[in-house]
């Protein structure tokens, strides 16, 4: 999470993760369909209208690591080393993020999330909203030279890979297998064959 800088913003940020960790309590004790927004604020000792100044809806509070999610995506094509290669960048990014959603802490949200539409509908929104934001990222970088929709299509087999390999019984080998294709793919769009990955991302020298 990012950490916020001044009083107020620390506040605001310390408010907000009171409502989301009051929200995911009470959601994984009684169920998600059992329990209103209304429920939560005063759980959280908070107004319906505070509530909803820092989550847009229901389904977000389940999703409250959503804007860091995205914003650790695209800052790990800004803020890589100068002629860095993309892709070992991004699998590292997805790994770490796969990582954290795959701990033993995790399982009972998924599994919240798993058993209902309105959150994996709420989910598949917010995979598709950072695919545009990370091609968006990956399109303005001038020493990638890629046309849109190859920006795009590398940035949606990213996310999709993060979406695989946590339902995979291997959660850190399904991201290797995959990143090995989504190189091979970055590769085409670049004119050559690709290299391969190496066990922790890197690429192997030919």
């Amino acid at each position: 999470m990012t950490v916020p800088s001044g009083r107020r913003e620390r506040k605001k940020a310390a408010t907000r993760q009171k409502i989301a960790d009051t929200a995911l309590r009470l959601f994984t004790e009684r169920g998600y369909d059992a329990v209103g927004i209304r429920e939560v604020a005063a759980e959280a000792d908070v107004a319906v209208t505070t509530l909803f100044s820092h989550f847009a809806s229901k389904e977000a509070l389940v999703f409250e690591q959503d804007q860091d999610f995205e914003q650790r995506l695209t800052q790990a094509v800004t803020g890589r080393a100068p002629h860095e290669p993309l892709i070992p960048v991004l699998r590292r990014e997805i790994q770490a993020l796969v990582r954290h959603c795959t701990a033993d802490s995790a399982a009972p949200i998924w599994r919240m999330i798993d058993a209902s539409p309105a959150l994996r509908e709420y989910e598949e929104s917010m995979r598709l909203r950072h695919a545009e934001s990370l091609a968006t990222a990956i399109a303005a970088d001038p020493g990638l030279s890629q046309t849109p929709t190859a920006c795009r299509t590398i940035a949606r087999f990213a996310i999709d890979a993060f979406s695989l390999a946590r339902e995979a019984a291997e959660p850190e080998a399904a991201v290797d297998e995959i990143f090995q294709m989504i190189e091979a793919a970055w590769a085409v769009t670049q004119g050559r064959l690709p290299a391969p990955l190496g066990p922790a991302g890197e690429l192997n020298a030919e």
